[in-house]
């Protein structure tokens, strides 16, 4: 399988869980996800990343900063800084070059599927140029350079 095959198999895996509720440290797609789980479970999917392995928002950037772009595009990764600009605090996958599908609404007091529920977070498709403090773009799908 090419790259650009696993890109458009990565991307209509990442719309099967639309709606899956968001849970903190949550990488399971029926007790739900949070957003860096949401994004390795797409990327473990296609063999982008090895079956093992847990990382965050953070370590995704450093794992694949040597893959960033300048204008974002389907299969790509949409990340965002904390409001000093120290720290990445959010990632999701995008589907185009304006909209973006991730596990959002919730944070770390959202440990459970009906704390889900109550916060409305859940995976969801926004566009994400509308908010603020994106750090930027990084394309997993890239050879390496």
């Amino acid at each position: 399988m090419n790259l650009q095959e696993k890109r458009d198999i990565a991307s209509k895996i990442a719309w099967t869980y639309l709606g899956t509720p968001y849970v903190w440290g949550g990488d399971d797609p029926i007790l739900g996800f949070d957003c860096s789980g949401f994004c390795i479970e797409i990327l473990k999917s296609v063999g982008i990343l090895p079956k093992t392995g847990d990382w965050t928002a953070q370590m995704l950037w450093d794992k694949f900063k040597e893959k960033e772009i300048d204008t974002s595009h389907a299969g790509c990764l949409v990340f965002w800084n904390n409001s000093s600009k120290t720290k990445i605090v959010h990632v999701e996958y995008a589907i185009n070059d304006a909209l973006s599908i991730g596990a959002s609404g919730g944070g770390s007091a959202t440990t459970s599927v009906s704390a889900a529920i109550a916060q409305n977070a859940y995976i969801k498709v926004r566009p994400f140029k509308s908010r603020r403090n994106i750090k930027g773009f990084l394309d997993p799908f890239l050879e390496s350079p």
